[in-house]
């Protein structure tokens, strides 16, 4: 069984993630930035249990009951 962290802890991982998505999109050749948002995904990764920071933000927003638009967070449950 997996503990899974809390969740103002890992909705706050995840606004921080999504802002350095940005900050790095805006920016791709900024090492730093770069560097900051793979550290937030590894957090993710760790927190989550996942290998991916894909499926540990599909897997957290599962969590934290958010739904995804585009249905993928369903789709991903459904393999599990």
């Amino acid at each position: 069984m997996l503990l899974l962290p809390d969740k103002a802890l890992l909705a706050g991982l995840l606004q921080r993630y999504r802002a350095w998505e940005r900050l790095v999109l805006a920016q791709p050749n900024n090492l730093a930035r770069r560097r900051r948002l793979e550290d937030l995904a590894y957090t993710l990764c760790v927190l989550m249990g996942r290998r991916t920071a894909r499926e540990a933000i599909i897997a957290a927003e599962l969590h934290l009951g958010l739904s995804r638009s585009d249905g993928s967070a369903a789709e991903w449950a459904q393999d599990r």
